[in-house]
């Protein structure tokens, strides 16, 4: 009796707070409603509005603590993917670079390990990322240039010369071709003699978002998702420590999907491939723990934490209510992020270092394992060594000058965190529903939902800019001395095509003719049959096939992707 007494007395008290409440945000909305505001938009980027005051009567999910917070490293982990997160360890601090040839990009992992960085981002160049090797006709202009060239497991080898494989967590951007430039990687430890076993990283191998947003791609949607999936199961049996996919949300971002679309179609990509590997009949809980995730940072602080929290919340649900999962392992979300590149700007771009530090910092308290913040001058061309220290250095201050790491999830139970972080996964869910409608993920890209979806989106955001409704500090405002500024940037010495093309040269004639011509029979066989082509990629790799040699014995049978035209 005296329980039900106290839970009765509980409650009043309670009703008769939130009167209180009620009656206190009566006399503050008439007292704010009499006083005019600035000019300004007030929305997040999703275009949610941002109401000026936020209260604890703005928690729109109803659900309890436990069910929608609870604590870190436990489900539904919106708090943190790891119990005691930045206090038993930092982020990898990661820098995306690549450009020229290998030599030149070992030099310069070099220097980026020499100077603190903890995990290395590949950066390719355009040949490589469609599957062409550097001398390929279609490669003309573009060798070297945005990245680096890697044609072969000779180039994957000079590229990590120096650099101990079973020590250093690599992350390689590549995606149509993915699973070649995975098993050149995989034969370049072996030859430093690592196995498998022994290798951390993470090899992005997400062809959904190519196919919806940046179009790196080689093969139409179904044969390259069986590339993925076969990409899975070798993993799960052979390298339990690597990473076969990073879902990325930062290409769909960058293309100009709102943070709600790239929470909304990142985990709507990662749920298909969940589905993808269940119907291959791996085990859900010791395939799905091998996923990582990508997001974008961009200006919006609050809105980007709040995206990380809402993403492992939803995540996590879905693991263990619709697929089953019963490893908290694959009900944890854990997930690289990178600055928005492109939030940076040409004019003034000194700017850039603070809109960088500013995304960084929402990139930690959002919970992310891992961060690459980008440079300055990445707008202009690939960055010099003096602003990618710059870079490093902010993450470096941040981690160890701010205190931000030193508490865990510190703005939860933030009225308006709490609320936005509510709000974006309500319209994720809303995302999820349309998509079905459509018929699902590939449905969605075959018919051009997606991409309408991100440019309708981009458009929006671009009018607003050009309106001046949205600031862009010296762009459409501020724009004072904005012609005015030069910084140096790196040139990419003019020889490297000729370098590149001689490598090629060399390698073919170093090689035994009759045993690439074997292992490519046998690739475009396991093609064929139906068999799993990673171990007749690494076959090729040891024999001497270039990029493009793999990539059209299995376009013989896979053929090639081309995009509907839609408008």
């Amino acid at each position: 009796m005296r329980r039900q007494e106290a839970e009765i007395e509980r409650m009043r008290q309670q009703e008769a707070e939130l009167e209180r409440l009620r009656e206190q945000l009566r006399l503050w909305e008439e007292a704010f409603g009499a006083t005019p505001t600035r000019e300004a938009l007030f929305s997040a980027s999703s275009g949610i509005d941002v109401e000026p005051l936020y209260t604890p009567a703005d928690r729109a999910s109803g659900q309890a603590y436990t069910e929608a917070l609870g604590v870190p490293g436990q489900y539904p982990f919106t708090r943190g993917p790891y119990a005691s997160m930045y206090r038993t360890r930092l982020w990898t601090m990661r820098q995306f670079a690549g450009f020229a040839t290998a030599e030149d990009t070992n030099q310069r992992y070099r220097y980026l390990l020499d100077h603190g960085t903890t995990g290395l981002s590949v950066a390719f160049d355009f040949p490589t990322l469609m599957g062409y090797d550097s001398d390929h006709p279609r490669s003309l202009g573009e060798v070297g240039v945005c990245g680096v060239a890697v044609s072969s497991l000779a180039d994957m080898e000079t590229l990590f010369e120096g650099i101990p494989l079973d020590q250093v967590s690599v992350s390689m951007t590549i995606n149509g071709p993915a699973v070649i430039l995975f098993c050149f990687y995989v034969v370049a430890a072996e030859r430093q003699g690592i196995g498998p076993e022994q290798l951390r990283g993470t090899v992005q191998n997400d062809i959904l978002k190519e196919y919806q947003a940046q179009h790196a791609w080689v093969f139409p949607p179904e044969p390259a998702l069986r590339c993925i999936v076969d990409m899975f199961e070798w993993c799960t049996e052979y390298a339990p420590k690597y990473n076969p996919i990073s879902i990325s949300g930062y290409h769909i971002r960058e293309a100009g999907a709102t943070a709600a679309q790239e929470l909304a179609f990142t985990l709507r990509n990662g749920f298909e491939y969940v589905e993808r590997g269940i119907s291959r009949g791996l085990d859900v809980d010791a395939f799905v723990p091998h996923f990582s995730f990508f997001f974008d940072v961009h200006n919006d602080f609050f809105e980007e934490i709040a995206k990380f929290r809402a993403a492992r919340r939803i995540w996590a649900r879905f693991m263990r209510e619709k697929y089953g999962a019963t490893n908290p392992d694959a009900w944890r979300l854990r997930t690289h992020a990178q600055t928005a590149g492109v939030s940076l700007t040409a004019q003034q771009p000194e700017n850039n270092i603070v809109r960088v530090a500013y995304q960084a910092m929402a990139a930690v308290l959002g919970g992310t394992q891992s961060l690459h913040t980008n440079s300055m001058d990445e707008t202009l061309a690939l960055p010099t060594e003096k602003s990618v220290r710059i870079a490093l250095r902010t993450q470096q201050i941040l981690a160890y000058e701010s205190g931000v790491p030193n508490t865990i999830d510190p703005l939860a139970g933030s009225y308006y965190v709490e609320s936005l972080t509510d709000r974006l996964e309500t319209e994720a869910l809303d995302l999820f529903r349309r998509i079905d409608e459509v018929g699902g993920v590939v449905p969605g890209i075959e018919t051009g939902f997606f991409q309408s979806e991100i440019a309708e989106s981009a458009r929006r955001q671009q009018i607003e800019v050009e309106s001046s409704r949205r600031v862009v500090v010296g762009v459409n405002e501020f724009t004072e001395g904005s012609e005015e500024v030069e910084i140096e940037t790196l040139k990419i010495d003019g020889s490297v095509v000729e370098r590149q093309r001689q490598r090629m040269a060399d390698l073919r004639a170093a090689r035994t003719d009759t045993d690439v011509a074997r292992t490519l029979d046998e690739l475009e066989r396991s093609c064929t049959e139906g068999n799993n082509v990673v171990p007749s990629i690494l076959d090729c790799a040891r024999a001497g096939c270039t990029l493009y040699e793999i990539r059209h014995a299995m376009e013989k049978t896979f053929g090639s992707y081309k995009e509907p035209v839609s408008f």
